[in-house]
């Protein structure tokens, strides 16, 4: 199948009301560009966003969430509508104040930490439903680090990084399932985890193995993707592979594959998910 041209400039959302996604390889810029960040913002609704940072993946919800707080109030104004919602129990993930304040927001933030705390903190909860039910609403929902690796439907939950790529070496769990069809990665290019990747999409070759770079983030408008950030995003995609696809998880075998697809894709650059073709920038004309 051929690749597209990316219609740059243009909007690329689908005409229902499905929210967007933002899903960023972690250490995104807070202090210079910080254009993944104000673009989350714009997404959001920009000085009228309302937005919520959910904490649930660090262990210090206080001191991270503050920092994310002054961030967008530098972003958008002292006025702004930006406040936290740390969740520290299952008990609260079904509190009505918690599920409120998704249910009036236009901006959702995940932060970094460790994403099995977020599946085992939210998953099946009254939140966790509210967050689908807003998203199915237009809600923009963003996640950096392990709230990147939580926006599918499976995830990678550890693995080793820069080192021979095994059958079993890459432990996968369920996801929050706000994107079908992916695994995702994070840190990418900065921590070697290329092999880890490869390693979950041969045991699940149906899905498209996504990696993001440090400051780079994937937007997601219905099945199409765009590139933004400084660095590139890596798709793999074992459709093609007619080999090498382990019979068993678990075994300390390297991994012998071939015929994965690889896309190597940096800013203004994007993805067709459901097509699983990569979308050209469009050339300038001299």
């Amino acid at each position: 199948m051929q690749s597209k041209e990316w219609p740059y400039g243009e909007s690329v959302t689908e005409t229902s009301k499905v929210g967007s996604l933002i899903i960023i390889g972690g250490a995104e810029d807070k202090k210079n560009e910080q254009v993944i960040l104000k673009e989350f913002v714009r997404m959001s609704g920009s000085e009228k966003a309302k937005i919520v940072i959910m904490t649930v993946a660090t262990e210090l919800p206080e001191e991270v969430g503050s920092e994310y707080i002054k961030i967008f109030k530098a972003l958008m104004g002292d006025q702004a509508s930006v406040i936290t919602v740390d969740v520290e129990s299952r008990e609260q993930a079904n509190s009505p104040e918690a599920i409120a304040h998704i249910e009036d927001a236009t901006g959702v933030f995940f932060t970094g930490g460790d994403q099995f705390r977020i599946t085992r903190l939210l998953g099946g909860t009254k939140l966790d439903t509210a967050l689908h039910d807003r998203y199915d609403q237009g809600l923009i929902l963003a996640g950096t680090s392990a709230g990147a690796s939580m926006m599918s439907s499976i995830m990678i939950i550890q693995g080793p990084a820069e080192t021979t790529a095994k059958i079993g070496m890459t432990r996968l769990g369920a996801g929050m399932e706000f994107l079908s069809g992916v695994i995702i990665d994070q840190h990418f290019a900065q921590r070697g985890r290329i092999n880890r990747l490869l390693t979950a999409i041969a045991q699940y070759p149906h899905h498209l193995g996504i990696g993001i770079d440090e400051n780079t983030a994937l937007i997601v408008e219905g099945h199409m993707c765009r590139v933004v950030g400084e660095g590139s995003i890596t798709v793999l995609d074992a459709g093609e592979v007619r080999d090498g696809i382990p019979t068993k998880e678990e075994s300390d075998d390297n991994l012998a594959i071939c015929d994965v697809k690889l896309h190597l894709l940096p800013t203004g650059h994007g993805f067709d998910l459901r097509n699983r073709t990569p979308v050209f920038k469009a050339k300038s004309e001299d």
